[in-house]
């Protein structure tokens, strides 16, 4: 200070640095829910992909070898698919529920998700 001169100094006060926090708050509490639930939507989405790709390919291992395949390995080796997927929702490749055919049990005739609980539209997830 020279003269006596008063210095001011400008900055935010502690009020207007909480309103801006609060207003940020807000913001982030509107926002999070809907990308939480987009998660799920894609997660939903891509296990159904991963449902009827599998499917297509028993179908065309079938087809060809007039024998269902009797692990998803089968599959992979076959190169009817490159890699047994991973289930979006247990996270995991070895939660798929094998499904083996009337005439066999030592066969892949459908597969299904080995999650458990119910999807967004209320379905179980083991059901599909």
């Amino acid at each position: 200070m020279q003269n006596g001169e008063n210095c001011k100094v400008k900055g935010f006060t502690l009020i207007e640095l909480m309103i801006v926090l609060v207003v940020i708050a807000v913001l982030a509490g509107i926002i999070v829910p809907k990308y939480l639930d987009r998660i799920d939507d894609a997660n939903d989405t891509v296990l159904k992909q991963d449902l009827a790709g599998m499917r297509t390919a028993i179908d065309q291992f079938y087809r060809d070898k007039g024998k269902y395949p009797e692990t998803l390995n089968d599959l992979v080796s076959q190169r009817y698919i490159r890699v047994v997927p991973v289930d979006p929702i247990t996270k995991s490749a070895t939660s798929w529920k094998l499904v083996p055919s009337k005439s066999s049990e030592k066969n892949v005739f459908d597969i299904k998700s080995g999650a458990v609980g119910k999807s967004k539209d209320g379905s179980d997830y083991a059901n599909w």
